[in-house]
């Protein structure tokens, strides 16, 4: 216990945070009234900076960065950041699956139809996007850098031996016996030159049974340094340094990964945000529609019970109110769909809480379509979008990740020839060995004291430089590493330009998604009002006898189509302006969204 404390106090060494929280923020209940939620689209957001999983996720990956760069800076290899980034899911109003606006009906209709299963649709699985440049195989690591953080070493040992003798004419006795204690100490340290720098103190104290030894005990000791400098291979600050400067790169890169995990759940709640509101749209629209049939059967068992219409009538306005409450039904349903994977993607818990089960959520932002667009130029948007989208951002800074790395393939290839240079002082001293016929000379009589007398005034140093050379007669790894490596930087240039084009169709498709959204609810508002015109005179005609159910049915199913579509063209307007937004990269922004905050959960 005490080691561990003292090996966390060492900065960097343990770290750790609180635990992670499956607790739905404060705000999920704050919203709550009389069992419902109520919800605009600035709370949506909110709940979903606040509690979606996605973000959550890459919000931990922030640390990733930092933890690389800690990692390089002690000279270790990097081991990657993870571009794989989560969206929302489609939801049952989303791209693979539209609004309804078809009736149970016949009747001709403008939407497309649904299941009624949202997960044989897959629309609640959420799309992976991945933002990695690189692919699967990684780039070689080149030479391998030094290690720049320090290391002591150290060894403390004793050791007893006998040794049986074939002869006792060489140490004077049978068997050798011989006690020895080691104390050494170093420490080693590389640079960014490629230098590796290794300072060591040993120190041996023998006693011994041996009758020709002048001297026991006797101890011995050396200060060494001793310096290995690379000439060609792995020299240089620059090489050594590449991936602390990749790392550097990487805290920038995991910074815009969560801005565009963010930009990602942000546009996604905004569209399945509208998508619900268009859908409890739609779900009014079908119990009007409902309340119109039934007061329509209402008036003609009325007129079929004065005798003043055939029976048949009577059984063509019940079909109509079973359509149309087949429609309700429909509706409703989606509209449930919807609201469960809106509170998953806003919660934590999903539908664990049973007061975030049992809630009906009410949005309370209306659809609604400006009188104009104010938007600017194309030319202008693209060029918002390449210089602020966070995706290409990271794509940017992941082609300099590569080229960096290119240094170090380039490097392996050439021979390693390393200057090798040693300086090193020695001591010895001991009593006078008792048992020794020969006096010793007084050169070594001493302690441990004249050891250390003799290593500092230097009385018997050592000294020696030299060059290492190892040069392959081909190195065909070395050589294949480059070229591949060098075919990958090729293809990440490729693959940023494919994001930079893509960003370009996005923004591109946006504006045509937004005037053909425009012009869609311009129409769909007016043949709304055509219908309700026509409804109206048919249902004066009905009044006077001068019209038959039949013909009011259609007129009520073709007003009832053309309020559906009314309400998913405005959502699609809604949605088309969010999805420039994103394309430009202003949908933070526009949202007022500070990343910063976002990073800490607000």
């Amino acid at each position: 216990m005490i080691l561990a404390a003292a090996l966390c106090a060492i900065p960097g060494f343990c770290q750790s945070g609180p635990p992670v929280s499956f607790k739905n923020s404060a705000r999920v209940h704050d919203l709550m009234r009389a069992g419902n939620l109520y919800l605009s689209l600035q709370d949506a957001l909110a709940l979903a900076i606040e509690n979606n999983l996605d973000v959550e996720i890459q919000r931990y990956a922030l640390e990733f960065g930092a933890s690389e760069l800690l990692r390089a800076q002690g000279g270790g290899t990097l081991r990657g950041l993870n571009y794989t980034l989560l969206e929302v899911p489609v939801g049952v109003g989303g791209p693979l699956s539209p609004v309804v606006t078809a009736a149970a009906s016949g009747r001709p209709a403008l939407g497309g139809a649904v299941s009624a299963n949202a997960l044989e649709l897959g629309v609640l699985g959420e799309p992976q996007t991945s933002l990695s440049l690189l692919g699967a195989v990684p780039q070689s690591n080149g030479p391998a850098v030094p290690l720049f953080d320090p290391a002591i070493s150290g060894q403390l040992n004793w050791t007893h031996q006998t040794a049986p003798q074939i002869s006792s004419l060489t140490y004077g006795a049978n068997a050798l016996t011989t006690n020895t204690t080691l104390a050494n100490a170093g420490i080693q340290r590389s640079f960014a030159s490629g230098a590796q720098v290794g300072l060591n103190f040993n120190n041996s104290r023998t006693s011994l049974n041996a009758l020709t030894s002048q001297y026991n005990p006797y101890t011995g000791s050396s200060l060494g340094l001793t310096v290995m400098q690379p000439l060609l291979r792995g020299f240089g600050s620059s090489l050594n340094r590449r991936f602390i400067r990749i790392a550097g790169n990487e805290r920038k890169i995991s910074s815009l990964l969560f801005r565009q995990q963010l930009t990602a759940t942000v546009y996604g709640v905004i569209r399945i945000y509208t998508d619900f509101a268009a859908l409890c749209e739609d779900e009014k629209v079908k119990q009007e529609t409902l309340d119109l049939a039934q007061k329509l059967y209402a008036d003609v068992k009325v007129q079929v019970d004065e005798g003043t219409l055939a029976p048949v009538e009577l059984t063509r306005a019940n079909a109509q109110v079973f359509s149309a409450r087949q429609d309700l039904i429909n509706a409703r349903g989606l509209r449930e769909e919807q609201e469960a994977i809106l509170k998953n993607v806003l919660t934590r818990t999903g539908n664990e809480d049973p007061e975030v089960r049992s809630a009906r959520v009410i949005p309370t932002d209306p659809l609604t379509v400006p009188d104009r667009d104010d938007v600017r130029p194309m030319q202008d948007l693209i060029q918002d979008a390449l210089a602020n989208r966070p995706d290409l951002g990271q794509g940017r800074l992941q082609v300099e990740d590569l080229r960096i790395g290119l240094e170090g393939s380039r490097n392996a290839t050439l021979p390693e020839v390393d200057l090798v240079g040693v300086m090193q002082n020695n001591g010895l001293a001991g009593a006078a060995n008792s048992l020794s016929t020969v006096a010793p000379g007084s050169a070594y009589l001493g302690g441990y004291g004249s050891v250390l007398d003799q290593i500092f005034a230097r009385n018997n140093p050592t000294y020696g430089v030299g060059v290492q050379l190892s040069l392959p007669l081909r190195n065909r790894i070395a050589e294949a590493d480059l070229a591949r490596d060098e075919l990958q930087v090729r293809q990440s240039q490729i693959r940023l330009r494919q994001l930079e084009n893509q960003a370009r169709l996005e923004v591109e498709d946006a504006l045509i998604a937004m005037r053909r959204a425009r012009s869609s609810y311009e129409a769909a508002v007016q043949a709304r009002k055509l219908q309700e015109e026509s409804l109206s005179a048919e249902q004066s005609k009905f009044e006077i006898g001068a019209s038959t159910s039949f013909f009011v049915i259609q007129y009520e199913s073709m007003l009832a189509q053309a309020r559906s579509t009314e309400v998913a063209a405005a959502s699609s307007y809604v949605k088309a302006r969010a999805a420039l937004a994103r394309a430009t990269g202003a949908i933070l922004d526009e949202n007022h969204i500070s990343v910063a905050a976002a990073e800490k959960g607000r």
